[in-house]
Formats: C-alpha cells, structure tokens, sequence
C-alpha cells in the first residue's frame, strides 16, 4: 500500500477540536516538532475567530518547546499528562487554566489499552523510516509510541531527514500482554532483546509528514562545585558498599535520573576506577553515559530515549558501527518496568526537590502548591530497585532555602522506599534506622551547616513518639520562606509562646 504524504499544514486538520492526542519520544528526544507547530497555529486562528480548539494530550515525558510550549503557549491543551517540564506549560498548569494529571511513566501505557483515560483519537511520532507494510523507526525517544500507533484512528508520522535510517536495530519494541494474561517480562540482563525493532501499524492508518528538523538537546551545564561534590560522594559510596560486601563486586546495572546533577553523578561514577565498567538500565541515556561509553566504562546502555546533546547525538549517528550494538531504547512501560528493576537489582539515583529530616521526599511540589516537572520515572525505579538513592544540593537559591525541613510539603517518596540520601556534605544511610536515627543521620551527613542548629532544634520540640513532629510549626521553614524570602529566619520562640 502506498503512504499518504502530506504537509505539516493538511495533517493538522486531520486533528479536532477535543480529540486526545497520543505523541511519541520522551523528553525531547524523538518528539514531532512541525505538526504540533501547525496544530497550535490552527488553535490561535479558531481562538480568533470565536471557536473552541483544545486537546487532550498523552506523551512520553516532557517534551520540546516546539511541542509544549507551542502548544502552551496557544492556549491548545485541555489536559496534559503524565511530565512536563517547559516554563509555559508549568504556568498554566499552576495557573489551572489546564488540567494536569501526574503518574508513575511506567504505568501510561497500559492505562490507555484500559480506557481510564479516554481513547485516543491521533497519535504522532517522530521516525527516520516507515516502510509501506507499516513498520516505523523511531528516532532518538520512543516513550509511548507504539501503544498510542495501535489505539489511534490516524497516526501522523513525521518522517525526519535528520535521523539516518540506519538507526533500525536500535530500537527494542515490545509490548506486554494486559493482565491477567500477562507472562514475566523477558528481559533478565539490560541488552536482552524481546521485541521488534520497529512499530508495526496498519499502513492504512499512516500519514507521513516529511521533516528535517534537528533535536532540542540542549548542551548540559558545566559541573560546579556542589554538583562535583555530590557526583564524588556517590561514587564513594558506592565503592564503600561493594568493600563492605553489598554489592556485587561486579556490580549492578545502573538507573540515573534527569538533569545536571545526574550527568555529574555517572561522570564521577566513570572516573573512579574502583567501581567496575557497568551497564546501565534507566529511561534517559544522557551524555555522561555516552563519554564513558566511548572511554570502555559503560558496557551497555538500555534506556526510553537518548537525551543527550545535538553535538553527542551527530556523534552517535557519525559513529553507529561502534554504538549499534551497546545501545538499546525500548518503550517506558519496558524501560521503567518495576518487575524489570527489582529482577536486575537496580541501584536508582534520582534528584530530589526537597527532603525531610525523617527520609520523606518531594520530587514534584515547591512549597507543596507549585508544580514543577512531575514524578516522572523515579518512583518506578525507587520502590523497586536494589538501592535507591536521592540526591540534592544541601540549598537552594543561594542559601535561602534548604533543601532539608521538617515536614515536606509534598510527599512524592515515603521514608519506607528511599534508602540513602546524598548531599554535597555526604552521605545519610538510612536503613534499618528508626525515626530518630534517620533524622540525626540526615542532619549530621546531608544538611547545609546554617540550618543544623535550627533542624535540631525542631527535633527537640517534637512531640514524644515514635516520629517526633511538631504539628504546631512543622511548617515553619516554608511559611519564613513565603514571609521573608529566607529559611534562616525562622524563629521557633514564635512557636513557643
């Protein structure tokens, strides 16, 4: 069957005023870029004419400005789920001019094939190929692409010259059953392959919209001394724990988080030479995992998306003999899958937001009301990982807020899954410890210097029990933080009167 082409422009009409939306990639990796482009542009033309024009949307992740925040900025989404990360976006969802449901990434998917969260109208995924029996590549992200290809009515595929179509083999499609007829997952190391390595879609369905368009990777920002700090404490750390007997001498597949602090933590991994080459099992493959690659340090790398930058993507592409076969991107109900991460015994490293003294942590909430990017996948690997580590600078926003408080303001991770938190002042190991024991750790080995006297304080306030609040001023640092723009000036003699 020959494909239909068609302009970014026509393919936008293809989609109405309340239809949900299924997009492919995760983070910008993969993501389309020039028909949500021609989407919002239609959106602001019906706005001006008097008409409604809004869609729900599912994607992998976050996403591009090209898509978000286009789209965001159109005043185009009816609801957006699961992870978002663009500063328009984030104001409209703050605002509640739209609707924003967060979720654990590995568990999308399979709510959609269930229709808990409507069906899904037209999906659009970026490819470096589509063949006339309906088998797409994916580019660089795959996020949840197939399932959104096998629900929608139409699936608008924007066929992007950038990407070589050699990429085809790096790509792990695979889809479990729904249960209760679902077998085990069969992936028992992180380069087994499972599926396919394309989607398969009835080609009747197809429209191909012809691109050439390269990624959103924005090179990271250079490592600092905090973020140096806390890479080297994980390393430590990690190498203490294989000394002591446990982990594995030749240790464990590894899932690292998004960001800065996370690409720090793998460079510093790869440069102490006491922790063994490793694989790595996670949802991004950022740019750290790509130099150790290159440098004989990272065995393999199974991931959602290659979230790196454009100069390290054209490096992948100008070099696949060497990177084909040690890198493998695969959907995140598979990447993200718990069943998977407690199998390989996974040490998880993720970023917190806030942390407090008890071992709770806030990934998503500033001061418990604001949104700021969502859960993502760290809850997946959290609970079900071997060791699951959070890492965080002691402060934020030169000094004036901690990074530790009595109470978060928003629980993403409860103290029963977060096992050890890192700071740039070191490590608090919070197994096997109780209320009381967690908290002086955390003080003693994570916590900025200014704010141990007044977390201490706190401590000897809190009401007799087993986990010593204070429900009168458990608060206190963020109601000083609203007030005066500084935590140091929390006064407790307030409190005591």
């Amino acid at each position: 069957m020959a494909l239909k082409f068609m302009t970014a422009e026509e393919a936008a009409l293809l989609v109405k005023h309340d239809d949900n939306v299924g997009f492919g990639g995760f983070t910008p990796a993969g993501c389309p870029k020039v028909v949500p482009a021609a989407i919002a542009k239609r959106a602001e033309e019906e706005h001006a004419k008097g008409n409604p024009f809004q869609i729900g949307m599912f994607t992998g992740a976050s996403t591009g400005d090209s898509l978000d925040g286009t789209l965001a900025r159109a005043k185009a989404i009816k609801f957006r789920t699961p992870y978002q990360s663009n500063k328009d976006l984030r104001a409209l969802l703050n605002a509640r001019d739209t609707q924003y449901y967060d979720l654990h990434l590995s568990e999308l998917a399979q709510m959609l094939r269930y229709g808990f969260l409507g069906k899904v109208d037209v999906a659009i995924v970026e490819a470096a190929d589509v063949t006339e029996e309906g088998e797409i590549i994916p580019t660089c992200g795959v996020g949840i692409a197939p399932t959104v290809c096998n629900m929608a009515k139409v699936v608008i595929v924007e066929l992007n010259k950038q990407h070589p179509k050699e990429i085809r083999g790096m790509h792990d499609i695979y889809e479990p059953a729904d249960p209760p007829y679902r077998k085990e997952i069969p992936v028992y190391t992180p380069s087994d392959r499972v599926g396919t390595p394309y989607i398969k879609v009835d080609p009747s369905k197809i429209v191909v919209v012809e691109t050439n368009q390269p990624n959103e990777g924005s090179p990271f920002a250079p490592i600092d001394d905090v973020t140096m700090a806390i890479g080297r404490n994980v390393a430590n750390f990690l190498v203490e724990e294989m000394k002591a007997g446990r982990l594995p001498e030749g240790f464990v597949p590894l899932q690292s988080g998004v960001g800065n602090v996370a690409n720090a933590v793998l460079g510093c991994m790869g440069e102490n030479k006491d922790i063994p080459a490793f694989n790595v099992y996670t949802e991004v493959i950022q740019d750290a995992v790509i130099k150790l690659m290159k440098e004989g340090r990272v065995k393999f790398a199974s991931g959602c998306s290659l979230s790196v930058s454009n100069e390290v993507i054209e490096d992948i592409y100008g070099n696949l003999d060497f990177f084909k076969d040690k890198l493998l991107l695969r959907p995140q109900e598979i990447s993200n899958n718990p069943e998977v991460a407690r199998r390989l015994g996974l040490v998880t490293i993720n970023t917190a937001l806030e942390a407090d003294i008890f071992g709770n942590i806030n990934s998503t909430h500033v001061s418990g009301t604001r949104m700021m990017n969502g859960i993502g996948g760290s809850g997946d690997f959290t609970r079900a990982g071997m060791l699951s580590i959070f890492t965080t600078p002691s402060t934020a926003k030169e000094g004036k807020i901690s990074a530790f408080v009595p109470m978060v303001s928003h629980m993403d991770h409860s103290e029963h899954s977060v096992k050890i938190i890192i700071t740039e002042y070191g490590v608090a190991d919070l197994r096997g410890k109780s209320p009381i024991q967690r908290a002086n750790a955390i003080i003693d080995n994570c916590v900025h210097p200014d704010y141990k006297p007044l977390l201490r304080e706190y401590l000897e306030m809190g009401i007799k029990g087993h986990t010593p609040q204070n429900l009168h001023c458990c608060f206190a640092f963020h109601e000083e933080l609203a007030k005066s723009g500084d935590m140091h000036n929390v006064d407790w003699s307030v409190y005591n009167k």
